[in-house]
């Protein structure tokens, strides 16, 4: 028997458990664009849930359990979306389920919403919020426009949630945190890397690897993979790309002239020469030549694509500087994997060789930690000076043995220490180093003015 599509239209009322989220702040502002009553809770205030609140959604902070507002009370106007990321013992989520109210993943949502247009996936374990943020804004410059929903702010938009009625379009970045991506069935799908992460989810590498092997399964037959030249994934209409590794598409030739970045792009049919890109390192050319095979595809002149990856500014707490004079530098950035940490470093390193690096990081995740501890040791001895905040735990209990501390014994450096948030900005403020990088992906940004306010 056929299966029965969930109908979203059945319902007034969405209702968000972790609303807060990157990703589920911009489902939020797109039902709210489409005039449904939206709200929900999310654990801390921060920019953005007083964005979302300035928008006229409805966002609270304390777990109300059964006493939700009532508005959202009637389990047969409501849909509740919600984030594998809260805890399961949240008072709201155990209420929400016991009592029957239809409760959805975000992708699940995802993938019905993006079922009427031709879905656009960004995958991969880094790289995938540039990559998809830059992706929708070369779409939006362009003739064909796109609606997109992102996991994380893109300058250019200062949104999450790009929206053009009617494009054709649908950009999404597909998350392997809890095989969230294989409710998606994209048209077509950039994957950037495949090295393991969430292991406490997957249990083992060969098991996370098998997860990508299961989404890129789910892209249309007709559509196409395209794939970094190391990406062991496979599909009937595969493009590989690279920067100096070759592929279908590759870039080289990088230069930084004038506060600009160029590269060099080999397509499959020409050389494109001095392609300006929006953002420094060689990861981010990686990302950028992606787009180019992937906008080609879809039917995007040269012009259209070099304007945009020109004028693209990034994406907020990616390579995000803060700072930028002769007395100061300070640059953010979300890396939390050890391979994300050392793509940032060693562009940081690129752009200034002679200029020692300070460093602010907080782990995230114990489990994070402990899996890959080797690997962050080694990636943040890196720098002159680091500084690491309290691991931040997000949905996780403490592990036994793993700490900060124990992090910072295994760091070769000369110059190291674990501090509170309150500490590092008060180091700083005294240091006041020439050059300070603030990483991670926990609430390290909530220090990120206060550090910018110490160095001015």
């Amino acid at each position: 028997m056929p299966t029965t599509r969930f109908d979203i239209s059945l319902y007034k009322n969405i209702y968000f458990l972790g609303i807060g989220g990157i990703g589920m702040s911009s489902l939020a502002r797109y039902f709210n664009q489409n005039g449904l009553n939206v709200g929900g809770y999310d654990k801390t205030s921060t920019p953005l849930t007083t964005i979302l609140s300035e928008e006229g959604i409805k966002v609270h902070f304390e777990d109300l359990e059964e006493n939700i507002p009532s508005e959202f009370q009637s389990k047969e106007n409501t849909l509740v979306i919600y984030t594998p990321a809260i805890p399961a013992k949240l008072g709201e989520f155990i209420f929400l389920k016991d009592t029957g109210f239809t409760l959805k993943k975000r992708a699940e949502i995802l993938g019905i919403i993006t079922e009427n247009s031709i879905g656009l996936g960004v995958a991969g374990t880094h790289g995938k919020t540039t990559t998809s943020t830059l992706l929708a804004h070369i779409l939006d410059q362009s003739s064909k426009k796109c609606n997109a929903f992102l996991g994380g702010i893109s300058t250019n938009a200062n949104s999450n949630f790009i929206s053009t009625i009617d494009a054709e379009f649908t950009v999404v970045e597909a998350d392997e945190f809890d095989r969230s991506f294989l409710q998606l069935s994209p048209f077509a799908s950039i994957v950037t890397t495949t090295d393991a992460d969430h292991l406490d989810i997957y249990g083992d590498s060969n098991t996370f690897l098998e997860g990508f092997k299961q989404y890129a399964k789910k892209i249309d037959p007709a559509g196409f993979l395209v794939r970094h030249v190391d990406v062991d994934l496979s599909h009937p209409n595969t493009i590989t790309y690279s920067f100096g590794k070759g592929g279908d598409y590759f870039g080289n030739n990088a230069v930084f002239r004038d506060g600009k970045y160029f590269i060099d792009i080999q397509t499959e049919s020409s050389l494109w020469p001095k392609v300006e890109i929006g953002l420094p390192g060689e990861h981010n050319a990686e990302n950028a030549v992606g787009c180019v095979a992937l906008c080609q595809k879809l039917g995007l002149t040269e012009n259209e694509i070099r304007l945009g990856l020109a004028t693209f500014k990034g994406v907020k707490r990616r390579f995000e500087y803060h700072l930028k004079n002769q007395n100061s530098i300070y640059i953010d950035d979300y890396a939390h994997h050890p391979t994300e940490i050392g793509a940032f470093i060693n562009a940081v390193k690129k752009l200034y060789p002679s200029t020692e690096i300070t460093a602010i990081f907080q782990p995230h995740l114990f489990s994070r930690t402990r899996d890959f501890f080797n690997e962050f040791a080694e990636e943040l001895g890196k720098v002159d000076t680091i500084i690491l905040l309290p691991i931040y735990p997000a949905r996780e209990e403490p592990i036994e043995g793993i700490t900060s501390n124990a992090l910072l014994d295994a760091i070769k450096s000369e110059s190291k220490m674990v501090l509170q948030p309150e500490e590092a900005i008060n180091y700083i403020k005294n240091k006041k180093p020439q050059l300070t990088i603030t990483i991670g992906a926990g609430d390290i940004d909530k220090i990120v003015c206060e550090i910018k306010s110490v160095l001015t």
